[in-house]
């Protein structure tokens, strides 16, 4: 089922993007949000690219100025907290989705305070552990991929190799569970799932404790990722930009990424380890979810490892796909 993968990570990727479909990139004709924005749970249009905190509590800045260390990302990879994952320890499964395998370990989730271009619902600073390692998407799924799979291609901007968007939450999770049957892993416990969103920023941070994991300079970012300052507003073949130090691509900017946890106003009550945060009765009719990792129409800040966006589950925008998680 599964094969070892070595050799250039960015081999066979579609360097020539294909024609976007007619009209601007930043109309969408299905009606959905372009931007990235978000709503609260009032129903109230906030902009995901400011810094937002009216309606906050300073409260939830408790503890918030904790100080990562050095020390704060345990990684079980010959000592270090900054070693690449070998290309060994990637997988590929029938389909084509490549695997980074991701240790167990130990971080602090969340912004300290002095943080640039932080938000509230970032803190406390907490620490968590990974007590498992688990295979992460080495880059967010593909529109191939989705189409072989679901049979269709619900994206605004097209091509083969481009992540997919235009999903809600609630469409991934229909694809990860197709996604088991064809991997023949429903005899028992499901293999694939979102990841939560510890593990999301986890995997971001690679054993790095500073805003981004290459460091802190916003000028750096465009190595790394498509956002709104390079991306042409639009999104670009998965793979394109330098990887993180364990070897994911597009953890910033390009598309934001769904994870499976609901959206909580602060990490007041949040889990110590890598379980998904989730209410067993919700009080709202459409759960809220977080989504990570900025996309092609985030500034700098919302491609941090810690900044968290928001969305009700059923949403569409064409700045958000997701990756997957295989359990070991």
């Amino acid at each position: 089922m599964f094969e070892n993968l070595i050799g250039n990570p960015t081999e066979n990727l579609n360097r020539n993007p294909t024609e976007n479909l007619s009209g601007s990139p930043t109309e969408n004709p299905t009606g959905y949000l372009t931007e990235d924005s978000t709503e609260d749970l009032d129903g109230n249009l906030t902009e995901g690219d400011g810094d937002l905190t009216e309606g906050l509590s300073g409260d939830f800045i408790e503890n918030s100025d904790s100080i990562l260390n050095n020390n704060s990302a345990k990684i079980s990879i010959a000592g270090s907290t900054n070693s690449m994952i070998n290309v060994s320890n990637l997988i590929r499964n029938s389909i084509g989705m490549e695997f980074v395998l991701i240790p167990a370990g130990e971080f602090d989730m969340g912004s300290p305070s002095r943080e640039k271009r932080r938000k509230l619902w970032e803190s406390p600073v907490h620490r968590v552990t990974i007590k498992k390692p688990f295979y992460l998407g080495r880059y967010p799924v593909t529109q191939e991929q989705w189409g072989k799979v679901m049979g269709n291609n619900p994206s605004y901007f097209r091509g083969e190799k481009y992540p997919v968007e235009t999903v809600s939450w609630e469409e991934a999770q229909v694809f990860i569970r197709k996604l088991n049957a064809v991997e023949n892993t429903c005899e028992k416990s499901p293999v694939y799932r979102l990841p939560t969103e510890a593990e999301w920023e986890y995997s971001a941070r690679a054993g790095t404790t500073s805003s981004y994991f290459f460091g802190d300079k916003e000028s750096k970012l465009t190595e790394y990722a498509w956002f709104l300052k390079n991306s042409g507003l639009e999104t670009h073949p998965a793979g394109l930009k330098k990887p993180n130090p364990w070897g994911l691509y597009d953890m910033y900017g390009n598309v934001g990424e769904w994870v499976q946890d609901e959206y909580h106003i602060s990490y007041k009550g949040a889990p110590s380890d890598e379980r998904a945060w989730e209410s067993p009765f919700s009080n709202i009719s459409v759960p809220v979810r977080i989504r990570r990792g900025g996309g092609w129409n985030g500034n700098a800040g919302c491609c941090r490892s810690a900044e968290r966006l928001f969305a009700a589950q059923d949403r569409r925008l064409n700045s958000l796909g997701f990756r997957v998680v295989k359990e070991v």
